[in-house]
């Protein structure tokens, strides 16, 4: 796809029945450009006691390349951004693809745990412009309807891929020792940065007002000062904590207190993604239906249903083991994916010569409190004797996220 192709997508009328067709050679490219980030952050958890005896490191020091990875996504996605509104997309692309597959060379050359630490965080700064990028693209080329169908789509990926990397880098570390797997992180992050480069147009200010600029402390300005940017980026925080706080708490209340395998839990987790999938399927053909507000109810709608059925269930069917747990997660991760699409188009597309710098803004948050939910989940459930405070907390936060909604967004 040229620019000039581009630019004729972006232009055509919505009334156009082909809009309902879609791009699949620019999606597959988007799909790509995100997983880099979600593979890389976990695939190289199985390898990580194999590290600790090559380095001589503790293995709690070596967990740092795992959370610090994500610290470095989520703050990285707010430099971005922003660069990718001055100097364009491709160019930010392409650099980030390069510094991912750079560092990843380096891991492989480290003689101490810190310098593995280092090149972690380095390549979480360069697999984040996938991500944040990704999205400011889609919203570039599309309206925010159209940008809610396509990023739905995309974020199958970040459901998708994780499951999959440690089981990629458990085999590699098996088969070919721990150094494989950086030589495959670095790999494919060469392949896709030969993909951006081969086919990918810059399409930065395709879908902007005309006579309209991006100027980073303007632009910050106005998304500050803006209240339907705050809700959207809210609802999309506080949508998606839902999940965080099941991944904080679910492992006690599963492994612990109903006495079952990490196996199992497992295997439940991975069932319970279908939800996710499911709705963010549902928003992608329903989006330009319906418009992203409305989408954005209903999933906050289907999530206070799944919070209500966890908070039902904890407090009187807790002798029903796993189901009282994953069953309501399915059904809030329904929620989410109904969502979260809408929640990001919606974030991007309040001023469009803006959407890196609001994709970071974005990214960076969702994340953050994400990861601060984790924490706080782990710690609340630490000693508890059943799921009703994890059910608790998912209630707190969906009412946050429907009152932000209301009050900020729809307004806005």
């Amino acid at each position: 796809m040229d620019e000039a192709a581009a630019k004729k997508l972006h232009d055509r009328p919505p009334a156009d029945p082909t809009l309902d067709k879609k791009p699949w050679g620019l999606l597959l490219l988007l799909m790509a450009m995100t997983s880099i980030g979600p593979t890389t952050l976990n695939i190289l958890v199985p390898a990580i006691p194999q590290l600790s005896r090559k380095l001589w490191a503790e293995v709690a020091t070596l967990q740092l390349t795992v959370s610090l990875f994500l610290v470095g996504l989520a703050v990285a996605q707010l430099v971005m951004g922003p660069l990718s509104d001055r100097f364009g997309r491709r160019p930010v692309l392409l650099a980030g693809m390069a510094l991912t597959a750079a560092a990843s060379l380096m891991a492989i050359a480290v003689s101490t745990a810190e310098s593995l630490i280092v090149a972690r965080i380095l390549q979480a700064v360069g697999a984040s412009t996938g991500i944040v990028v990704g999205r400011a693209i889609i919203r570039d080329l599309f309206d925010k309807n159209r940008a809610a169908s396509m990023i739905g789509l995309v974020a199958t990926v970040m459901v998708v891929v994780p499951t999959f990397g440690p089981l990629i880098g458990g085999l590699l570390d098996t088969a070919f020792g721990w150094e494989s797997i950086f030589l495959f992180t670095a790999v494919t992050s060469i392949a896709v940065l030969i993909w951006i480069a081969v086919t990918l147009p810059e399409t930065r200010g395709l879908n902007v007002p005309a006579g309209a600029q991006a100027s980073f402390w303007r632009d910050l300005r106005a998304l500050g000062h803006s209240g339907s940017f705050a809700g959207y980026v809210l609802v999309a925080s506080f949508g998606s904590a839902t999940f965080f706080a099941f991944l904080g708490g679910g492992p006690h209340v599963i492994v612990t207190l109903m006495e079952r395998s990490s196996a199992e839990y497992g295997l439940w987790f991975a069932v319970s993604s279908i939800g996710y999938m499911s709705g963010n399927f549902a928003a992608s053909r329903l989006s330009m239906r319906h418009g992203i507000d409305t989408l954005i109810w209903w999933g906050i709608g289907v999530e206070v249903a799944g919070v209500a059925i966890a908070v039902a269930l904890a407090m009187f069917a807790h002798h029903w083991g796993p189901v009282i747990v994953f069953v309501p997660q399915m059904i809030i991760s329904v929620g989410n994916g109904l969502m979260l699409p809408g929640a990001i188009s919606g974030a991007v597309s309040v001023r469009p010569q803006a959407a890196g710098t609001a994709s970071g803004i974005t990214g960076c948050i969702q994340m953050a409190l994400g990861a601060a939910v984790t924490q706080y989940s782990g710690m609340l459930l630490a000693d508890a004797s059943s799921a009703v405070p994890m059910a608790l907390l998912m209630v707190a936060l969906i009412a946050i996220c429907a009152v932000s909604f209301a009050a900020l967004a729809r307004r806005g």
